[in-house]
């Protein structure tokens, strides 16, 4: 696979290095049979300025201070989703009470809701204040956009949000079979699937409009 890519990138260097028009070589690759995402992507490494040979983009590179913004960013993303749900099915079981639920308990129930809160209120501002400091970072050097733990902490973030909503669906489906539907129950559903829908729809939106600016 490594081999194949490089001969792309031989291919686009020496093509671009002859003359030849970014269409012509994009319709010369793509008619034989290489996906569209890696002409772009070959061709993308290549900038577009008047030179004898071509000019090279700055690639992104991995760096130690950027993984652990990024860790920091999603890490509390999660705890702040987590905590934000926990306190909505906090404050949706003291509403409407259940004391034969066997998780009911005032005093734990206080207590959950008191941890939940102390979460959001450090968490949500970390994460607010790291996603702004990069996404300055990002308007400076749009490059960064393509960084390997981004785009995979990224990716992971939409797979837990898509496994949340899936999981939601499937006890909201499984719960209307059995005919056991309630406005608690209903009231938790909605919270999980708003949360881990506009964390899915987020991310989902940010990257299509990175490709769209590739």
């Amino acid at each position: 696979m490594a081999s194949a890519t490089q001969d792309l990138e031989w291919f686009v260097r020496e093509a671009l290095a002859k003359g030849e028009s970014r269409a012509a070589v994009e319709a010369a690759l793509t008619a034989a049979g290489w996906p569209p995402e890696q002409v772009r992507s070959a061709l993308g490494a290549y900038a577009e300025v008047p030179f004898s040979v071509p000019v090279p983009r700055p690639r992104p590179y991995l760096s130690a201070r950027e993984a652990f913004l990024y860790l920091v960013l999603f890490a509390t993303l999660y705890v702040s989703a987590y905590h934000l749900g926990s306190l909505l099915f906090d404050l949706i079981n003291r509403a409407l009470p259940d004391p034969a639920d066997p998780d009911y308990v005032v005093g734990g129930l206080a207590r959950s809701m008191r941890w939940s809160t102390a979460s959001v209120i450090i968490a949500f501002p970390v994460f607010l204040y790291v996603a702004h400091y990069l996404g300055k970072e990002l308007a400076r050097n749009p490059v960064k956009r393509l960084s390997t733990v981004r785009r995979w902490l990224t990716y992971l973030t939409l797979f837990l949000a898509a496994a949340v909503l899936v999981g939601d669906m499937i006890t909201l489906v499984y719960n209307l079979l059995g005919g056991e539907l309630t406005l608690r129950f209903v009231l938790k559903v909605l919270v999980a699937a708003v949360i881990a829908g506009a964390i899915f729809g987020y991310y989902l939106l940010d990257l299509r409009r990175e490709e769209k600016e590739a």
